[in-house]
């Protein structure tokens, strides 16, 4: 008990919530830690400020955001008649505090690049283990709660679930740096409106509206921003990069002194596991080792890196079209040939002509359904509240397929 010290004297000054307090000594050194702070140097959207110029947020504040309404949601059921002790109102911070801590250089843009079979959730239940080890054991229940382990399965549906306060805090954040409106969801009612029965997380019914909005917001955010066309072939044109690099580094054509930052990634064959010193190596890296090294390439001896990683500085980025339907192999072809009629045929490959599909899922109807308490106290799932929404079209995945080739106009 001796650290669950209330700190009033430490804030944060967020321009979407105002000041946020670091409620406990344990959660301030957590913040302090380099692990922590190199979320200052991890964008919260990759490569979306080529699209929205006031999207340079980070994961840092992200995460700092996510647990204020984690204080928020903790006060709320408090007062609410939930009982919730100090140690877990502190696990609760620290789970979604850490949340994201496994995030690489622009974010999701290089995960599978980076550590092939390895997703971000997984690096950071790793780095929240070594945060644990560094502390002597004191993170034991944010450890329960972020993996779904403790008993009590409100807490951990808060740090994720169909509304979290991680979605909570990066719809009303990235709308505000995009200014894409459509993303403004009204956070503080949907946190005023949380229950818990039977140890799980509800709504109270007068939330459906809140909740509704909520969920077209995320649905809009994800094809206006987060899948945005333009967004989306900055970061298919940065790992396009990266595996052109992989592919001169297993051709012995390129080689490498052991202290260069992509060596380890480049050494690491085994897909899914990740050692402990490329884990290490990996959380010394941010946006800014990457962008030198994408800089260094403009000048690289192979032809195609050199003008991958200059499309990407310079934003002269490649004609992206997105569909319904898959495009065809005479379509891919297509673009191919009208390439080589422009230049040399070996220019006519994978790296300035392919293709692809990206998906979105807004609602997932299982057993983290979104649950609404009436005043009688019984539960009923929000799809029969909101009977002119098509939950089944929501829940189900929403596949396009894209198809990138240079624009007639931009010279390679």
């Amino acid at each position: 008990m001796a650290n669950l010290v209330y700190r009033k004297n430490t804030l944060f000054n967020d321009p979407i919530y105002g000041f946020i307090a670091i409620e406990t000594d344990l959660i301030l050194n957590l913040i302090n830690h380099p692990f922590f702070q190199r979320l200052r140097r991890i964008s919260q959207m990759g490569l979306s400020s080529m699209v929205y110029p006031g999207a340079h947020h980070t994961r840092f504040e992200h995460a700092i955001g996510a647990m204020h309404i984690m204080q928020r949601a903790i006060e709320v059921l408090s007062g609410k008649g939930v009982k919730i002790s100090a140690e877990e109102k502190e696990g609760m911070q620290i789970a979604i505090l850490l949340h994201d801590i496994g995030h690489g250089p622009f974010s999701h843009a290089t995960e599978e690049t980076f550590l092939k079979g390895v997703n971000h959730e997984k690096i950071s239940l790793r780095v929240m283990t070594k945060l644990n080890q560094h502390f002597k054991g004191q993170l034991d229940l944010a450890l329960e709660i972020f993996t779904g382990k403790y008993p009590r399965k409100f807490m951990h549906q808060l740090v994720s679930g169909q509304v979290d306060v991680d979605r909570l805090d990066y719809l009303k954040r990235d709308s505000f740096y995009t200014g894409v409106t459509e993303g403004n969801i009204n956070t503080d009612r949907i946190v005023a409106m949380m229950n818990v029965k039977d140890e799980e997380l509800v709504f109270e019914v007068k939330a459906v509206h809140s909740l509704e909005k909520f969920l077209l917001a995320r649905r809009l955010m994800y094809w206006q921003v987060y899948l945005h066309k333009t967004s989306l072939v900055a970061e298919l044109l940065l790992v396009k990069a990266l595996e052109r690099f992989q592919l001169l580094f297993d051709k012995k054509t390129e080689s490498l002194e052991a202290n260069h930052m992509l060596y380890p990634f480049l050494t690491n064959s085994t897909s899914g596991e990740l050692s402990e010193a490329v884990l290490d190596h990996y959380l010394t890296l941010d946006d800014s080792d990457l962008l030198q090294v994408l800089k260094s390439w403009r000048n690289h001896s192979d032809e195609t890196l050199r003008k991958l990683s200059d499309q990407l500085i310079n934003r002269r980025l490649p004609k992206i079209i997105i569909q319904e339907k898959k495009f065809t192999e005479e379509e891919v072809e297509r673009q191919k040939n009208r390439l080589e009629q422009r230049f040399k045929a070996n220019q006519a490959d994978s790296d300035f002509v392919f293709s692809g599909s990206i998906s979105n899922q807004t609602y997932v109807s299982d057993e983290s359904q979104i649950l609404l308490l009436k005043k009688n106290e019984s539960v009923f799932s929000i799809s029969e509240a909101i009977q002119y929404l098509d939950f089944k079209q929501f829940s189900t995945p929403v596949v396009k397929h894209f198809l990138c080739f240079p624009k007639r106009d931009n010279s390679l």
